[in-house]
């Protein structure tokens, strides 16, 4: 029997259930202020818009702050796992006692 264009093997019903769905560039990212298409629209990254150059400059501040700090703490992970490993096997355990230094 062939496949008729009114059923399909899944089921797919729409994510938006017949609600009205907002549309990506209606709204500014940031502060949600309604955009005009008479005005300008400040993009970011492509797809991103905003209102002003303004809430674009606070966003990408924010975006440059979280790299920053995803920066540190990807440094921190790694200093502390250079600290767990300890000295390489190919040195020899070698304390000071009274600043003579004594093998172990």
């Amino acid at each position: 029997m062939p496949p008729s264009a009114s059923s399909s093997f899944f089921h797919i019903v729409p994510l938006d259930r017949g609600a009205t769905v907002r549309h990506a560039m209606d709204a500014c990212y940031l502060c949600g202020k309604p955009l005009s298409r008479n005005f300008d629209i400040f993009m970011y990254r492509g797809d991103t818009p905003f209102c002003s150059e303004e809430c674009r400059s606070v966003q990408m501040d924010m975006d440059e702050a979280r790299q920053r700090i995803k920066t540190n703490i990807l440094k921190e992970r790694a200093a502390r796992y250079e600290q767990r490993r300890g000295a390489p096997a190919s040195e020899p355990n070698v304390t000071c006692a009274a600043n003579v230094p004594v093998a172990s």
